[in-house]
This record gives structure tokens, sequence and C-alpha cells, in this order.
């Protein structure tokens, strides 16, 4: 393992031949317009030139086409002319034998790993957002050469894509195969913190974007590392041991490395207040709060104890899952985005597998890393099954048609989100543990053994729920239709709580908090306003909308003003009905509220300690 401000030592090859090449330039960061020339060396007579409209592993039709402007197509140094197809198709005539060339700006100041930015200091984008498509030519060689950024110093660059000639810094040119392939290498620029280590041989390269005088950069790599390694074994544990076994022996021509990735990329952006991450086949791009990362311990205004932010185990958590997704959804990954279609929405019903197995398996993995411990694992558990029982639509729409509809209803939530929908992220990681703790209960297999066959079984590539079925049947002696109809196409209730009892976990009951009970979300920020009002709830029944913002309790003639909900409970003394005075569009109304019984929430502790470890420590 090793630490550099610096990036490696750049490539030098042969410049190859590509059917479409981009140049990206930023002639002025404040403008936060990244420059692109683009050339297709032998366009069609009627050449068609496309931007995607969303990016694979973000299902929401984003139109990144509204960002971009000044296009402008040339041949021989001649301008012609362009005509709009569409909101992101454009159609070019052309002279056959001659090169055509493309200039455009994109904006860029989106500060999520979806898309693009540029400011001065930091400059990031996924190809989705700049590089315009030419469908003839997706699945030929496409080349990408980034230049310097004007008027900065100390700047580097980091991404997956194969490099062919860039400076120490790592601006300059880079190969993709394909137009997948590019579109799937984000790029991160600025002067970054740099790190990287080994993993079974494969380079792992994590750069760090806004990180304070604080970060401890040493310890980001040292988990960052194990939890690489967990998963490497996860998925290739057998394959590789025998892998290395003969590695002294192997002729070039025998088999490759089980591990379906060269070199690995983790870009971080670190910021006051953001979370979330993209994966990509050999890259994933972060983001997370600043207050977040590791911490070097002080030597001045020393505390007793050196303690790591609570948060740094979720970015941990993060880290994880995206890795995971290198695997289970880059690879092995729906039969129904075998291809991608970027101009349109690509459904499946299987997101609750792809994004739920993946959250399952994320805090495990950090468990079986040695990242955390029993109890911290089981809190983070109980974290998820609480938000799945404490969501009304967990009642109203099955997993599978959570996965369908997330392109107009996961990505959109509104008020009434929690009423009529389920996360395929959190139901789908309880879909995966009830299935796990299923088959271990059964004694035949487990689910690491079923994910690994299914590894085997789709040759890393497309697959369908009847693969899933079918290595179910196989490993697990019996067919597993009727529980993935009830899990996964139904919305009865999950027996979470009868398989954890079972593998030496106690379910215990704990009060729910304030909100829960009441069957609120609200923000507390200069007063108590409602977000969102659970169906059924006491809330609901008082007449309580989405808007509202509560101002004041009364109780036994004496009104108290709202700041925050722990206030109810401080002045309704023993009062089973208070009055609730709320403004609504600027109008006051008063609500009759009555409390409700309180309502408990599950909190799991280890009864039985071989039990737990065993499914815990994968035995």
């Amino acid at each position: 393992m090793k630490t550099s401000s610096k990036s490696s030592k750049s490539l030098a090859t042969a410049a190859p031949a590509s059917a479409v090449h981009y140049r990206i330039e930023v002639p002025d960061v404040h403008s936060h317009l990244f420059t692109v020339h683009m050339t297709v060396a032998s366009p069609a007579s009627t050449q068609t030139l496309r931007l995607p409209a969303w990016i694979p592993g973000s299902y929401l039709l984003r139109e990144f086409a509204k960002h971009l402007q000044q296009l402008e197509c040339r041949q021989a140094g001649k301008r012609i002319p362009v005509t709009q197809l569409d909101k992101a198709t454009w159609q070019v005539s052309c002279r056959t034998g001659l090169p055509l060339e493309v200039s455009y700006e994109v904006y860029a100041f989106d500060a999520s790993v979806r898309t693009a930015w540029l400011d001065a200091q930091r400059g990031f984008f996924n190809g989705t957002s700049l590089c315009l498509q030419v469908p003839e030519a997706v699945a030929e060689p496409h080349t990408l050469d980034i230049a310097p950024v004007a008027g900065t110093t100390g700047w580097q660059l980091a991404t997956g894509l194969s490099a062919v000639t860039v400076d120490k810094a790592g601006f300059g040119l880079y190969y993709a195969p394909d137009y997948d392939t590019l579109v799937d290498c984000p790029v991160e620029m600025g002067p970054f913190w740099s790190g990287s280590f080994e993993v079974f041989g494969i380079p792992h390269r994590f750069v760090v974007a806004g990180a304070p005088p604080s970060f401890d950069g040493e310890l980001l790599l040292a988990d960052t590392r194990a939890i690489c390694e967990a998963e490497i074994r996860f998925w290739h544990g057998n394959a590789l041991e025998q892998y290395q076994k003969d590695s002294g022996s192997r002729n070039k021509d025998e088999g490759p490395s089980p591990i379906p990735f060269k070199n690995y990329v983790f870009m971080l952006a670190a910021v006051h207040d953001g979370y979330g991450g993209l994966e990509h086949k050999n890259s994933t791009a972060l983001i997370c709060n600043r207050k977040d990362l590791p911490r070097l311990p002080r030597t001045t205004l020393a505390p007793t104890t050196h303690k790591q932010p609570e948060g740094y185990t979720t970015l941990l958590g993060l880290i994880s899952h995206e890795y995971f997704h290198t695997w289970n959804v880059k690879r092995l990954r729906p039969a129904e985005l075998a291809t991608y279609d970027y101009r349109a929405e690509n459904y499946t019903e299987l997101l609750w597998f792809f994004e739920g197995f993946t959250s399952y398996y994320d805090d495990l993995l950090l468990r079986r890393a040695k990242r955390i411990d029993n109890a911290t694992y089981l809190k983070l558990l109980s974290k998820t099954i609480n938000q799945v029982q404490q969501t009304p639509g967990r009642l109203v729409q099955s997993v599978a048609q959570s996965s369908f509809d997330a392109w107009v209803k996961y990505y959109r939530q509104d008020e009434n989100t929690a009423n009529a929908t389920v996360s395929y992220y959190t139901k789908g990681s309880l879909v995966g543990l009830c299935l796990d703790l299923t088959l271990r209960a059964e004694g035949k297999t487990h689910l690491d053994a079923v994910m690994r066959g299914l590894w085997t079984r789709c040759a890393g590539g497309p697959m369908a729920e009847a693969d899933l079925l079918a290595v179910l049947q196989d490993l697990g002696g019996r067919s597993f239709a009727k529980d993935l109809a009830r899990w996964v196409h139904s919305t009865k209730e999950l027996p979470v709580h009868e398989l954890l009892e079972q593998h030496g976990v106690q379910v215990n009951r704990e009060p729910d908090q304030a909100a829960q009970q009441l069957g609120l979300r609200v923000k507390e920020s200069g007063g108590l306003f409602i977000q969102q009002v659970l169906r059924g709830g006491a809330a609901e029944k008082a007449g309580f909308a989405a808007g509202d913002e509560w101002l004041a309790v009364q109780t036994e003639g004496m009104p108290w003003r709202m700041q925050a909900l722990d206030d109810l409970m401080l002045y309704a003394g023993k009062a089973k009905k208070v009055t609730a005075l709320v403004s609504r569009d600027k109008r006051l109304m008063q609500l009759t509220l009555t409390l409700p019984a309180p309502t408990q929430a599950v909190r799991l502790s280890v009864r039985d300690t071989a039990a737990a470890n065993r499914w815990l420590d994968g035995a």
C-alpha cells in the first residue's frame, strides 16, 4: 500500500485509430463550460448525432441535452447546416469521404455523480453528459483527448479509461473499444488527494476532492483495501486461489485472471452536504459529507479518545455497495439492459435483485472485512427493517413493481411516495436476507453460493429471474418460485423476524420516534414543517397535510409554541387529545389530534453468538 499526491507515470503507446474522437477543453473554469471538439472519421451521408437522456445505474430520464449549446458542424473547414430532430438528436448532411468536425459546449454545474461539474476547484464529467453518440459507430473504437485546464496549477486527472499518451498529471489521450465503455468511465480533475493500493495484483486508485486538513488518507486506503479483498474473495475465492496456485507455471496462452477488471478507480467528492454513488465497470463516483471522512488524531486540543465520525461507517458502506456493483449490475445485469437504449426508459423488474441484494451485502461484507462488529451490523440491519416496516407503501406496491416504476416513482419522490411505493433498495435487501437465512436454515446452500452460481451460469453477463430460480433449484434442492412470488411479486410481509431468531439474533422492541408514532415526516429548521403524512396514522386522521407548518399546540386551554416534535410530549402531559394550530397557505387552522398508543421499532441483538457468527462470517 502507498499514498502519493502525484499520479502514476504516463503510458505512451502509438495512438490507435478511432471511428469517433473527442477533445475536451476548458477555456475558462468560471464559465462552467466544457468545450467539446468531436471528429467522426467516416460520417454517413445523412449523419445522426445523439446525446443520451439517462445514465445507466440511475433510472430517470435526466435530459442531458438541456445543457448542450453552440452546436456547429464543419467539413474541410466549411460550416455545414445542422437540423435538430428532437430534444437530443441532430442530423447533418455530409459529403462522404471527408471527416465530420463537430464542436459544442456543455454547461456543467450539477454537483451529483450523474452529470458534470466545473469550477475553479474541481472538474468532473460522465461521458453521457459530454459525448454525442454516433449510432452507426457505437461498437467501434473511440478516443478521448482531455487538454490540461487553462489557468490552473496542481490539477490532476483520474479515470478508468485506458491511457494512450498522457502527461504526468494524467491529461492526454485515452482509448475506449466502444461507446458504452467510453461513457462508463467518468473523469475527475482537480488538485485532489490521491492514494493507491493493490488487491490480488490489481491496482486500485483512490482520489478525494475537497478533503480537509484532518483527512486520514491512510486509514481510508486500509479500510477500502480490506473491503475490496473481501468482495473479490466473495466472487472469485476458489477460482482465484487456483489461479494464484498455477501462476508460477502459467503460460501466456492460458486463461486470464478470474477478476474481470485490470484496474479500478474510486473518485470521491467531499462536500459540505451530500451523499451518493454511481457504479461503473472499473470505477465509481462517490459523494460524501466532508465531516464524515476519517480523521487524523489531533496533537492539540486532543480528546481523551480518538474516535472516527459516525458517518464514516456510512461512507464505508457506500464504498462497499458501489464496488459490489462491479459484478452485480455492471456485468451480471438484467437481460432487458443487455444493450442500453440511451434515448428512453429501459424497464426491468429486477432492481430488487441488483440494487436490493447489493444493499444486503454492502454492510454484511463490511462485517466480514472486519470493519464493523456484530453490534454495529445489527444496528444497521435494524434501521433497514424499520425503514421498510414504517413505509405504508409496502402494502400497496410489490418490490418487483417498484423496480419497474423506478423511472417515474423512485427518482421522482413527493409527499405521497411513502404511502404508495416501497424502495427496491431496502425491501430488496430484506428479500436477500430472507433468502439467505432460509437457504442456511434448510442446510443445503446459502446465498453466497447462489450469487457465484449465477455468475457462472450467466458467464458474468445478462440474467433473468428464471436464471435465479434455476440456480436456487440446483443448489437449494427445491423450487423457490413460491417464495419469490410471495416476497417479490406480492405485498405480503416478509418473515424477517422468524428467520433472524432461527440464526441466533434476538428481535427486541423499543419505542418509535415521535414522528413515526404520529405518522409524519417533518423538517425541523426554523420551525416545524410537515413533509409527508403517512397513510392511516394519527396525523392523517387529524387532517394534517404536507406543506403545513405546525405552529402551536393547545392543551387545557393553554397554547404552546412548537419548534420541534419533542415539544409535543413536553406540552401534552397526560392529555389524550390536543389542538394543533397549523398554517396552510398562510391560513391558520385548528386540528384535533388524538394522541396514539405508543408504537414500537425493532432493535436487534445477538442471542446466540455461535449461530449468528455462522451466518455473519459466511460459514
